[in-house]
């Protein structure tokens, strides 16, 4: 899957995006620990006739951390992105902790958006369940510590796929990983290997954990372009409560709940399910 790499500045800050594909375009919103360099679902996409983007949000990959002090002006880059690329409206995907910029773009440049999608995503202010695991985040994520982290991940994963997914795929799930594994196909343990050889949180997740602390009701509330909202009842990252508070303020938005592994919807089992719905639903509203 070839992609181009590029970046652009405004404002004394430099945004990262990278374009993958020809079609329809899609802004697709990462997730945490992640950056343009996304690759987990977006094969799908581009090969049904999308054209996917991929900002490294604040923080993360190569773009300026400043532009992650509030969603007001985070979303402001995208749209300039927009502007810069001369695109008029785009389907908007926002994945896991990309949920706060994706509904604060769609609530507040609805003009600009087409659709919406929420995969896995936060919808409203999230906490760790436990303070031990609260201190973790901080310390482990942090900008000066996470490189060694990810690197050692990804050593691991090469070193023992096996062992590395057993070790790690059970914090992404409810399930308990013999039932992960009976759930898991085959491509997944190369689409696995290949997220982790990519992850990096720099400074993103920190901003991610101030940005997920805040109430976005009214953002939804406004949301009127059409909606999906995609989320595993497994997921073990953001319950599932997140999609059924998103789907009771977005009242035109249809809700699907899948039976998939876990968080990461496009591995395992269900995950030809997601990608169906979640084409058929662009198609239906695509030019």
């Amino acid at each position: 899957m070839e992609r181009g790499i590029a970046s652009f500045s405004y404002s004394d800050n430099t945004l990262e995006y990278s374009i993958t594909g020809e079609g329809d375009p899609i802004l697709y919103l990462h997730g945490g620990h992640s950056s343009c360099l996304e690759q987990l679902g977006l094969e799908e996409l581009v090969d049904q006739g999308y054209s996917v983007i991929v900002p490294s949000r604040a923080g993360y990959g190569h773009t300026s951390k400043k532009i992650g002090r509030t969603l007001e002006k985070a979303c402001s880059f995208y749209i300039e992105l927009l502007n810069e690329l001369q695109i008029d409206q785009v389907h908007l995907i926002a994945a896991s902790t990309g949920g706060p910029s994706g509904i604060y773009l769609a609530s507040h440049y609805p003009e600009r958006i087409k659709t919406f999608t929420l995969q896995g995503a936060v919808t409203k202010p999230w906490k760790e369940n436990r303070l031990r695991d609260a201190v973790l985040s901080r310390c482990l994520f942090h900008p000066y510590v996470e490189k060694f982290i990810w690197k050692g991940v990804s050593s691991f994963t090469r070193f023992s796929p096996d062992l590395a997914f057993k070790t790690i795929a059970p914090a992404y799930s409810k399930l308990p990983y013999e039932e992960i594994k009976q759930r898991t196909l085959a491509r997944d343990w190369y689409l696995f290997d290949r997220m982790t050889e990519f992850q990096r949180s720099r400074h993103g997740f920190l901003i991610d954990l101030q940005q997920m602390k805040h109430s976005l009701e009214h953002e939804l509330d406004s949301i009127s372009v059409p909606t999906l909202i995609v989320h595993s009842i497994n997921d073990a990252i953001v319950p599932l409560d997140h999609a059924e508070y998103a789907k009771g303020h977005i009242q035109s938005a249809k809700l699907l709940c899948l039976d998939t592994w876990g968080h990461l919807l496009c591995l395992g089992k269900g995950s030809e399910q997601h990608a169906d719905e979640l084409i058929g639903f662009l198609n239906q509203h695509s030019a």
